[in-house]
């Protein structure tokens, strides 16, 4: 019997180069963001808050990465998932650090790693840092 399993995560290096990279993309862009890598737990890798950015934007930020590496897919994705089911609509509203809107993004694919999530644009915004992110890791 096997006890223990290891899993593949994500470095601290790539956590901060990713959250580096996003924030570049933000400021070519004239936007003020926070940004922030966690691990496929959830545990916080790597912040980054441009000044300026909005205080609550955040837990907002941490929570998108949260969502994302909790599921393994954006959270932009999560209405579709839910669809026109009222009870999950409800039922996911209840759930803290549950975000459904976009700017968090899986960091990985297939066996994902962790997630990255932006706060503080717009959504398509956001996500575009998050990918920016991704890209400077390798993982776009």
């Amino acid at each position: 019997m096997q006890v223990a399993v290891s899993q593949a995560g994500i470095s601290a290096e790539a956590a901060a180069a990713a959250c580096s990279a996003a924030v570049a993309h933000a400021t070519a862009n004239g936007w003020k963001i926070n940004v922030a890598v966690v691990d496929r737990g959830g545990n916080l890798m790597a912040f980054l808050r441009m000044p300026g950015a909005f205080i609550h934007s955040i837990d907002i930020a941490i929570d998108k990465a949260f969502t994302s590496a909790s599921f393994g897919f954006p959270t932009k994705a999560w209405m579709g998932a839910i669809g026109h089911d009222e009870g999950m609509k409800l039922g996911f509203s209840a759930q803290p650090r549950l975000i459904v809107f976009g700017g968090g993004l899986p960091v990985g694919s297939g066996d994902w790693l962790g997630g990255i999530g932006v706060s503080g644009a717009s959504e398509a915004q956001d996500e575009e840092c998050a990918r920016a992110g991704l890209a400077a890791i390798g993982l776009a």
